[in-house]
């Protein structure tokens, strides 16, 4: 779950850079330019519908399992406070 977590704030950074960058290149003229913003332009639809999709995914399975939601995460609570204590 952790690796999850993991991935999806990778890919919530990815996308906020790839806006920053197609903002700040706005400006930049050509053919292969404007080909370049498209293709990343369709990336980051892509990648902002997959990231809702795995979000959706998540909250529709925590709500089928809510306790074993729980458990999970009291485990993972667990074993950070375990190992966080360790020093």
């Amino acid at each position: 779950m952790e690796a999850a977590d993991n991935f999806m704030n990778d890919l919530r950074a990815l996308i906020t850079d790839a806006e920053e960058l197609l903002r700040a290149s706005a400006d930049q003229a050509g053919p292969r330019v404007q080909e370049a913003r498209e293709r990343a332009e369709a990336s980051l639809r892509a990648a902002r519908e997959h990231l809702q999709g795995a979000g959706a995914e998540l909250d529709s399975q925590v709500r089928a399992h809510p306790w074993a939601a729980v458990g999970i995460a009291a485990a993972i609570g667990l074993v950070a406070g375990i190992v966080l204590s360790r020093k």
